[in-house]
């Protein structure tokens, strides 16, 4: 997949790269399927443990300090698995069927409360401004409403859209440098997503926070 991305993902391909015959990885995965599933479900889990990992060390930091630590943090994992963001973020695997409910739910879970654990930081500061009445919880998926209303009682359903204009912004830069679309425009990337965050911290009413 480092070579061809996720349009190179067949059994036979994964089992030439190991040394193993096709016949022999048919062992472990019956389908291509199969093999896609878990290696989604293997990169998405890891980039959580990472961002969780970041979660934790932070706490004693600023909402804006945590925001930015988060925000660093799921960028550096996503340059340093640049093959990983495009299979769970990017190009889809053409023929792929995921297994219902997705292929890394639990991840995917952790990663969403992430981000809306940054929405509940900036809330007391960007509520003020924000059209409060827009969103209703049934404008999003009633599974992550349950999990968001769980976790966090206390945040209307804007939060929520808000969590994700969040996840928005960090995305934009990254998948740009992801794919290598800012080469030959700028040879200082981290300089452009250090400005993108700090605009987005002001976006948010939390200022030039650092800690």
């Amino acid at each position: 997949m480092s070579v061809g991305g996720p349009d190179a993902i067949t059994l036979r391909a994964i089992a030439r790269e190991m040394g193993m015959t096709p016949n022999a990885i048919y062992g472990y995965f019956a389908t291509r399927d199969d093999l896609a599933t878990e290696l989604i479900r293997d990169v998405s889990t890891d980039l959580a443990d990472v961002l969780d990992a970041s979660w934790a060390r932070t706490k004693r930091s600023s909402p804006a300090g945590r925001i930015r630590a988060w925000a660093n943090a799921f960028r550096a994992w996503s340059l340093e698995n640049r093959e990983g963001f495009r299979l769970v973020f990017g190009d889809p695997i053409p023929g792929y069927k995921a297994p219902e409910g997705g292929p890394a739910p639990d991840a995917i879970r952790r990663i969403c409360l992430g981000l809306t654990g940054l929405a509940a930081l900036a809330w007391p500061y960007a509520a003020p401004g924000a059209d409060t009445g827009t969103f209703r919880w049934s404008d999003f998926d009633p599974l992550l409403c349950d999990e968001v209303r769980t976790a966090f009682p206390e945040l209307p359903p804007a939060a929520l859209a808000l969590a994700l204009r969040i996840r928005s912004r960090l995305h934009g830069l990254v998948t740009l440098e992801v794919y290598g679309h800012l080469q030959g425009v700028t040879p200082a990337p981290e300089k452009l997503f250090d400005a993108d965050v700090a605009d987005l911290l002001n976006t948010l009413r939390l200022g030039p926070q650092d800690s």
